[in-house]
């Protein structure tokens, strides 16, 4: 079974954050299958260089979210994973923390731009009246609740898609962003630009026409990425 590196800097979140980090690192990876029998504790303490009441802490997260299994006086096994524990992974932030803002962004980008794609690709008259939907909340509804309805019409395209792990990563992810990074950096677009980057997504997926799809959630996307990116990089500096 392979070895986890030892964690040999300070890390910028908390201690047992990182170990989790490490740790769903390491059962990501392939080498470990569901049902096998993870390091104890007293090993995972002596790979990773740390104390081991952080190492319990750690397991302990990764149980509760369901990819360890516990048990009595025979170890620790690793669960498998599905769509949910994905997405309860991504909004707990534990996979990458504050460090991985701009790899998030940058995945969340991708996805959304496959997601369109597969969405007019399976376009069907149930799903583009509720797209349409979705975004005539997003031309009417109060300012307040504009952030809500530009996530629902993300959503009602991730399920128009029909991919339920990509459904559920982005779910995960642009909840992860929105509370992690766009609510503390105040990075905010005009609303009337927002909407009007949506119109030719509906408009694309109503046709069917899955490359224009694509093309205009990459340009709907570059543009939110570039404005997050650099509220990042103000509030950091």
């Amino acid at each position: 079974m392979a070895e986890l590196a030892r964690i040999t800097v300070e890390p910028r979140e908390p201690l047992a954050a990182e170990v989790s980090r490490r740790l769903i690192d390491y059962l990501m990876s392939g080498e470990v299958q569901p049902g096998d029998r993870i390091p104890s504790e007293r090993r995972l303490t002596e790979m990773l260089g740390v104390n081991r009441p952080t190492v319990r802490e750690a397991i302990k997260s990764l149980g509760f979210l369901g990819l360890l299994e516990i048990r009595q006086s025979s170890g620790t096994y690793f669960r498998g994973t599905d769509s949910d524990v994905l997405y309860r992974l991504f909004e707990l932030g534990l996979v990458l923390g504050e460090r991985g803002a701009r790899d998030m962004v940058q995945a969340r980008a991708e996805l959304e731009v496959i997601v369109a794609g597969l969405a007019a690709q399976a376009r069907d008259e149930a799903g583009v009246e509720l797209l349409r939907a979705r975004l005539t909340a997003m031309r009417e509804c109060p300012d307040d609740e504009f952030p809500e309805a530009d996530t629902a019409f993300h959503a009602a395209l991730g399920e128009l898609a029909g991919n339920t792990v990509l459904r559920d990563m982005l779910k995960g992810m642009r909840a992860m962003i929105q509370r992690g990074w766009v609510e503390r950096t105040g990075a905010v677009r005009s609303r009337e630009v927002a909407y009007a980057d949506h119109v030719p997504i509906y408009e694309a997926v109503a046709k069917g026409d899955a490359t224009a799809a694509r093309t205009a959630m990459a340009r709907h996307m570059d543009g939110a990425s570039r404005r997050l990116m650099k509220a990042l990089e103000q509030r950091d500096a």
